[in-house]
């Protein structure tokens, strides 16, 4: 009696927990996003559950920041990154399928909010003019810790020699996208973002930018990976975005396409 009494017990948990393990693989995974993707990946997950039935959760910050997160125990399952070397860094700690792929190439601009005194168009050597005469008073870029694309603005800065002059000056956003919160919205006189994100109807509305020669700093190689924990969904996503749906969205956004290339192929 004992027995049975226990049997069934058990079989009652397992009657319990089988509907908590059934939502729990209903659950679209979840997937770690750079802030310069704001704008492009929503219209990229839209088109993959269009054509998959699909969903998948976003969530997007500093690629420094996420990297963190999953070496914490986060549980997302891919990861697209800002930066190739966060991936590089996950896959060597063995938290990764593999190297992951390249499946964007970021570009920064100069933006100014319309009645700035900085015209995008003139470049930094405009910048350097105004910063002599007083007329920046503070400028955004995202932080060079831990977003990538602020990496990018300090060394472009730095390569024109403006780095010392203009960092009392600097309102540093968390990661890109408050950093073009910060330069759109008039605290700032302007700033350098991601030109995906000065793409956009919001921010083109508000002012104007002009690219940043790719020259002033280290190539913005966004690559993106599979954790170990990563779903069949997460896989199809995955290799959605290195299709033409994808890559025709990234492209309007203002991303440069990048060869394709395998994981082994990745350095």
């Amino acid at each position: 009696m004992t027995r049975r009494i226990a049997a069934w017990g058990v079989a009652a948990l397992v009657a319990l927990a089988a509907p908590v393990r059934e939502a729990a693989a209903q659950r679209p995974p979840a997937i770690a996003a750079a802030a310069d993707l704001n704008a492009a990946l929503p219209e990229i997950a839209e088109a993959f559950t269009r054509e998959t039935g699909q969903a998948v959760d976003l969530v997007f910050g500093s690629s420094g920041v996420l990297m963190r997160q999953i070496r914490d125990g986060a549980p997302f399952e891919l990861f697209l990154s800002a930066d190739e070397a966060f991936v590089f860094q996950l896959a060597d700690a063995g938290l990764t399928r593999d190297r992951g792929a390249l499946y964007a190439i970021g570009h920064i601009v100069l933006f100014a909010p319309t009645g700035s005194p900085i015209v995008p168009a003139n470049g930094l050597d405009g910048l350097a003019h105004l910063l002599a005469a007083g007329r920046v008073t503070r400028f955004a870029i995202a932080n060079p810790e831990v977003a990538p694309y602020g990496r990018a603005a300090e060394a472009a800065l730095r390569a024109r020699g403006l780095w010392d002059a203009i960092r009392p000056r600097l309102v540093i956003g968390e990661n890109v996208s408050q950093a073009a919160q910060f330069a759109a919205s008039g605290n700032a006189v302007g700033g350098i973002i991601a030109g995906s994100l000065a793409s956009t109807p919001a921010l083109r509305a508000r002012g104007s930018s002009a690219i940043i020669p790719d020259t002033l700093h280290p190539p913005l190689r966004q690559r993106m990976v599979l954790l170990t924990r990563a779903s069949p969904v997460a896989e199809r996503f995955f290799a959605f975005v290195q299709g033409p749906t994808a890559s025709a969205i990234l492209e309007w956004h203002g991303f440069g396409l990048p060869a394709r290339e395998t994981a082994a192929q990745a350095r």
